[in-house]
């Protein structure tokens, strides 16, 4: 961690004597502990102190190595003596506290010129954004949870399950194989909510000809994962194959485009060029992809207007897709790391079309029960003189 304060002293300006870190996401960069929205981070140039209130302190005493834990009191007095102790008279502030606080930190600090612009997140962001191998591995380790529980629920989608049990089973899965959290609530939605890019889960059950859009991840050790499928079940129409053939075109191409040195509009440019040349323009509203680590969105951005260059080390989302309001919508997304030459794709998860055909089991009328296709099902579930002829109870429009 302490490679992690010296980099941040060589980025920000000369003179500097102090900032003050008080975000969870920037306390937990800084020193690898998870304290909530508790606790102080206090970094000068020859030392950082932790100051943590008493739920925190005995677990941060035997864990964090690279600071001063300290009791917390009143937090901000105890920051006014350890400057006034080195003598400091200026203080950087993040500019995503709240104004609130930094109002509070003027008022405890007199004689201290605090500054609250963006010189000190913007530091932060920078170097957060270009991970260590140590981050590399934590969000390796993620995604293989994430692929285990794709593979996991192409065995367990099938028409009839609701879409909010479905979400719990993902959740479930992937803490019960060694996520420490999901990296962020679990979208999966069918049928016509897919057109919805961030749908909810609900008590909607997946039908016979439902696109299923999962957009999900694993949390590792305080890193994300962050991958979308999007598979059919029973059958496709021939809309539903162009579509998704469209964003899985859009989808490897930037994969083979992505590298270090391009600027994120570029990127998100040959997304664009494939899903507009197809017909689809209007369809796609959102920007081909973000960059994810301690937070499953950060900076920067592939989008129309993002002209921040791509460096190697980032970690960045490739997910093109497009949206048909009242319809279905696709989506296909990796996390990839950006390198010098080209992007690695991290999850290991399928990308062609997968229709989903559950073998189900029916009472038949006579009350044995024999296993079908799903797709005869879909054939035979308008006609009920079909189903009475092939020995399959029929309850309506799905047999399922």
């Amino acid at each position: 961690m302490k490679q992690r304060t010296d980099k941040l002293l060589a980025a920000m300006p000369g003179g500097f004597e102090a900032a003050l870190v008080s975000t969870d996401v920037n306390r937990f960069y800084f020193l690898g502990f998870d304290s909530g929205d508790a606790g102080t981070v206090l970094i000068l140039p020859d030392k950082t102190y932790f100051i943590i209130d008493s739920r925190y302190i005995e677990i941060a005493e035997a864990t964090v190595k690279e600071a001063e834990v300290i009791l917390e009191g009143k937090a901000l007095e105890q920051v006014r003596d350890i400057l006034a102790a080195h003598g400091v008279k200026h203080l950087y502030l993040e500019n995503k506290a709240t104004l609130a606080y930094a109002d509070r930190v003027r008022a405890a600090l007199p004689g201290v010129e605090v500054d609250t612009g963006a010189v000190l997140s913007d530091a932060i962001d920078a170097i957060r954004a270009v991970k260590s191998e140590e981050e590399f591995d934590a969000i390796r380790r993620a995604q293989v949870i994430t692929d285990a529980c794709f593979e996991h629920m192409l065995g367990y989608i099938k028409p009839g399950v609701r879409e909010i049990d479905a979400a719990l089973e993902m959740e479930v899965f992937m803490k019960s194989h060694g996520a420490g959290k999901l990296a962020f609530d679990t979208i999966f939605v069918s049928g016509a909510k897919t057109s919805l890019p961030h749908g909810v889960p609900g008590d909607k059950r997946i039908e016979a000809g439902d696109f299923v859009t999962m957009d999900f991840g694993a949390n590792v050790d305080g890193y994300c994962t962050d991958m979308t499928r999007t598979v059919a079940v029973g059958h496709v129409s021939d809309e539903q194959k162009k579509v998704y053939d469209t964003v899985l075109k859009a989808q490897l191409a930037c994969c083979g485009f992505a590298k270090a040195g391009y600027k994120g509009c570029e990127v998100d440019k040959v997304a664009r060029d494939i899903i507009y040349g197809a017909g689809y323009e209007g369809c796609f509203g959102h920007g081909l992809g973000h960059a994810v680590g301690i937070e499953i969105h950060e900076n920067p951005r592939y989008s129309p207007t993002c002209s921040d260059i791509i460096q190697s080390g980032m970690v960045m989302t490739i997910e093109p897709g497009i949206y048909l309001p009242g319809k279905f919508g696709v989506r296909i997304e990796d996390t990839t790391f950006v390198r010098p030459d080209g992007c690695e794709i991290v999850g290991k998860s399928p990308k062609e079309l997968i229709v989903s055909q559950q073998i189900i089991f029916l009472h038949l009328i006579d009350l044995h029960c024999f296993q079908i296709d799903t797709h005869m099902l879909c054939q035979l579930s308008g006609n009920r003189s079909q189903c009475i002829q092939h020995g399959f109870v029929h309850f309506g429009k799905i047999l399922v």
